[in-house]
């Protein structure tokens, strides 16, 4: 899972006490050069870190071909695991995911052009262990979910993306496993495509809270959420729900349990999430499923699980209706908690954890089975993937 003491060994957190380098370096590493062109993103890697090593690395990646290239990395940052980018590419923000009051949310300018990142401000979570972190649609607002804190945390943002001192939303309860789920774990922090609620899965209680947003201005005095308003949604006792995607069209959600190892299939519309199929994605119960994403063509899902049997599921989408098949299984790295699909849909890159480093696989648009490439970044202990376009 993304955060418990049972999936991994903890780097042992810095003081934040070392001077921040002011953007990456450029030293060079011995990659595959990727030509400029259209296709060209950059890859951010967020992961385990202490201060003293590049904790967001920075790669060129060519779509077309799978070609990489190291660009620079960002020292100074404890554990900065999990992050999400501005619309504009201009900014990165990144969690400082501790066990205690270190916790914290980082704000990064980021140079589409020559691929530097530079530290703007950070702001404390108030919740243990952030393992999630989102842009509000508007993007006046950044959420982050604590999987220790038993809460979440809304930091406003300034006109110039800075991230003012946020507030928490805490959470009661437990779950069916005495062990995993003593407390509320807050695990993702979504929107929906139309932009009428929050999700945020509590993977600790077996539930999804469901916020209603407010019709607001950007940067407006009414708050974000309705909180008045919030809403459960049950699931299975000792499911244990984590990620959550949606298909391309709105119409559908796919979520993964981490506990369970299942892949729950939800209609999405006027009356909300209504499930309909679940099906499961880990075969050997290792309860540690971990990661979900649709194709960018919405016809294949893929799931990763971790602690057993490391890999990635793969199901065919009905285009009716929604539900999945299972249509194979590509074994990975060790501890693949995270991973990422390039925007047309030819790769599927691989966060291995434990085997510090990425892996390539070529998609098959048809079947969607994946194919080892062999080609690897080598970085370590990578977590989460994003890409920006280039400039």
């Amino acid at each position: 899972m993304a955060y418990h003491l049972f999936s991994r060994l903890r780097i042992v957190p810095a003081l934040l006490l070392l001077v921040l380098l002011p953007g990456c370096r450029s030293t060079q590493r011995n990659t595959t050069a990727a030509a400029p062109a259209a296709d060209t993103f950059y890859l951010l890697v967020g992961s385990y870190a202490s201060p003293q090593s590049e904790g967001v690395k920075v790669y060129a990646f060519d779509q077309e071909n799978g070609s990489s290239r190291y660009v620079c990395g960002l020292k100074g940052l404890s554990n900065p695991s999990y992050l999400t980018v501005s619309h504009d590419g201009k900014k990165v923000y990144a969690v400082g995911e501790e066990e205690d009051t270190a916790s914290c949310a980082h704000v990064l300018s980021f140079d589409a052009t020559t691929g530097a990142l530079t530290l703007l401000g950070t702001q404390p979570t108030h919740g243990a262990a952030p393992c999630y972190i989102t842009l509000s649609p508007q993007e006046d607002y950044l959420l982050t979910a604590n999987y220790l804190g038993a809460n979440i945390t809304l930091f406003p943002l300034d006109s110039a993306g800075l991230v003012r001192p946020g507030r928490t939303l805490d959470f009661r309860g437990h779950g069916a496993d005495a062990e995993r789920q003593s407390q509320p774990h807050l695990h993702c922090v979504a929107f929906t495509p139309d932009q009428r609620y929050l999700l945020a899965n509590d993977l600790g209680t077996d539930r999804i809270h469901c916020f209603p947003l407010n019709k607001r201005e950007k940067f407006s005095a009414t708050p974000l959420l309705s909180e008045a308003e919030v809403f459960d949604i049950t699931l299975p006792a000792g499911s244990g729900p984590r990620h959550i995607d949606f298909a391309p069209d709105g119409r559908h959600a796919y979520l993964i349990t981490e506990l369970s190892g299942e892949v729950l299939v939800f209609d999405y519309g006027e009356k909300g999430l209504q499930p309909i199929q679940t099906v499961r994605a880990d075969t050997l119960y290792a309860q540690g499923s971990a990661d979900i994403h649709v194709s960018p063509d919405g016809r294949h899902l893929y799931a990763s699980n971790r602690l057993k049997g490391d890999g990635v599921a793969i199901f065919a989408i009905d285009s009716r209706d929604g539900t999945l098949t299972k249509v194979g299984y590509r074994q990975t790295g060790a501890h693949p908690r995270n991973f990422i699909i390039t925007p047309n849909g030819k790769y599927l890159l691989v966060a291995c954890r434990d085997t510090n480093e990425i892996e390539l696989y070529a998609r098959d648009s048809v079947s969607g089975l994946l194919s080892d490439t062999g080609e690897r970044i080598e970085t370590e202990r990578p977590v989460c993937l994003k890409f920006v376009p280039q400039r």
